[in-house]
């Protein structure tokens, strides 16, 4: 079994569009693979149910696909931090409950996917954040950078922030979230330079992206060998991975 921690910047950069992509890849390589949201605030109410839109898109792109409640441990209705969401709901997080839970999805698959809420230093209890639940998973993290004005800034703390907490960062994704970004390719670039991970790939903005992921449609741009063979190169150096073969030839960025 192996396991990547997706990360963000921030909330709304595309952690869910790239765990999901990936999570499709793997499966189209051969392996299990599932998804994991350990924390999601703004549910809705399905057959009586708390829902999540993020969780929901990565139990579709499981396989085996466990239960709702096990890929969502913890599922807040108000569209707030976790923290606050759990106060307001009465339900504290408990991160021995979500590694448990965690450990349960990795005897099933070669893969679990785990993405974030929010950014890094996002509040999970009144003295835990989403670092904390990181470092007790001990996973090789995936940074979500969203291409947008203050990305270099967010991108330099987060990654700090990740290093510091003693985890491995094994690169960055761009993610392009507004139609329009003047100087994109400068950004970019100015983010190759400036962080101290890889550039493990660039997802150009496409209004549809979500719909093109969730239909498991390929190739998707910036889903390809190009990140997907870096990350499990980086991964092999510290982990032992299950056999694997990808035909696609990675691109340099």
């Amino acid at each position: 079994m192996a396991g990547i921690f997706v990360a963000g910047t921030d909330t709304g950069v595309g952690k869910t569009v790239i765990s999901a992509a990936l999570l499709r890849y793997l499966r189209a390589q051969g392996w299990s693979a599932i998804g994991m949201k350990p924390v999601a605030a703004g549910c809705f109410r399905e057959d009586g149910e708390l829902r999540n839109g993020d969780a929901l898109e990565l139990q579709r792109a499981s396989s085996p696909v466990p239960s709702y409640r096990e890929i969502n441990p913890y599922r807040y209705e108000e569209p707030i931090s976790p923290y606050l969401a759990s106060v307001i709901a009465g339900q504290p997080v408990n991160k021995q409950f979500i590694l448990d839970a965690y450990r349960k999805l990795a005897e099933r698959a070669d893969w679990v996917v785990v993405e974030g809420a929010g950014g890094w230093f996002c509040p999970l209890t009144e003295q835990e954040t989403m670092a904390e639940l990181a470092s007790a998973l001990e996973l090789p993290v995936v940074l979500v950078v969203g291409l947008r004005l203050g990305c270099v800034n967010h991108a330099l703390l987060s990654e700090q922030a990740i290093t510091s907490s003693g985890l491995n960062c094994l690169g960055w994704i761009g993610n392009q979230v507004q139609a329009e970004f003047p100087l994109a390719d400068a950004n970019l670039a100015d983010l190759r330079r400036r962080l101290g991970s890889p550039c493990l790939g660039h997802f150009p903005f496409q209004a549809d992206l979500p719909m093109t992921v969730a239909s498991g449609r390929f190739p998707v741009p910036g889903v390809n060998g190009s990140i997907l063979l870096p990350i499990l190169r980086r991964l092999s150096r510290s982990v032992t991975l299950p056999p694997f073969e990808c035909a696609d030839k990675p691109t340099d960025f």
